[in-house]
Order: structure tokens, then sequence, then C-alpha cells
């Protein structure tokens, strides 16, 4: 004699059904824009005298769908120029259920990669060092279940700290 499927397995194929009916994941570039695109280097941490540089990407986030957002994640990809592999990666979940972002409605992005420069003198002596390679920033952004799609790209600044922080914050 066959037994029947466990109920928590019927109400997973219902749902996966559901979601096929209801069509594909919202396309990101049609539910989110990006603006104020800033890059720059920032002092990620000290230890001593060792000072680490890490490249930063820095955004506006607007939701600009008519449904409320409850998840967005970003990423950026950090690749040093003449180099084509990923020198650095961040990753940031910007969006739960618990906190949606409505229609209209926008918020600072911040992403550090997590790789980095260090230096035993003044943070903007790395510029000039021989071994410095400068950097790109490409950011990614996905809606849910949609596919990861870039929404830009820039060269890092070789500036220290961010143009809204006064020179001597920094």
């Amino acid at each position: 004699m066959r037994r029947a499927p466990a109920l928590f397995h019927n109400a997973s194929l219902l749902s996966l059904g559901a979601a096929s009916i209801s069509g594909r994941a919202a396309d990101p570039k049609q539910q989110l824009t990006v603006s104020g695109l800033e890059t720059y280097w920032a002092i990620a941490r000290s230890a001593g005298e060792t000072r680490y540089l890490a490249p930063v990407v820095r955004f506006e986030l607007r939701a600009i769908g008519k449904s409320t957002l409850r998840t967005v994640q970003a990423s950026a990809v950090f690749r040093r120029q003449g180099e084509g592999q990923e020198w650095g990666s961040a990753f940031q979940q910007l969006i739960v259920p618990r906190k949606p972002l409505p229609p209209g409605k926008s918020l600072p992005v911040l992403l550090t990669s997590d790789t980095h420069y260090f230096t035993d003198g003044p943070p903007e002596g790395i510029f000039g060092h021989e071994q410095f390679k400068d950097a790109r920033a490409e950011v990614f952004l996905r809606v849910g279940s949609s596919i990861w799609v870039k929404f830009g790209e820039a060269a890092i600044e070789r500036r220290i700290g961010s143009r809204s922080v006064p020179e001597e914050l920094r």
C-alpha cells in the first residue's frame, strides 16, 4: 500500500506552483534606481602604526516601483587596474521583510571591500607607493529572488574619505 506524501511536501509543491504561475521575479531595474555614486578609500582599521585602506563605493538607493520592497541585496566587486580577476568584494542585505522599503523612499548604501592596502606612513602616501594599483568597483543589486543586475561601475578615486565629510575630519 502506498502512503500519501507528507503534508509539508504538498505545501511546498503548491508554493512552487504558485510562484511559477505568478511569473518570474521582478526586474531590479524596474524596482530600483541608484544615484550619487561616489567612490573613495577609507581607513578600515589601524593596528599600532599600521593603517589599512579599503576601497569604498557609496550611493543612494531609491524604490521606483509601485510595490513595497521586502528584500533587496547589494554587492560590489572590486578589481585592480590591469587585473581581470576579482580583488575584493562587499555584500549587504539592505532591506528585510520586517523593515520594507515603500515606493518613492530611499536609503544610503555603503559597501566597503573586504581587501585592502596597508601602510605604516601617512595614509595618503599609499597612492604613491610602487605597488599601489588603482581599483574599480562594479555595483550589483537584486530584489527578492531576482538575478543580480549591474547598476553601475566607477573608478575608485584617489581620495581618503567621502566628499561629504569635511577635510579636517578625515
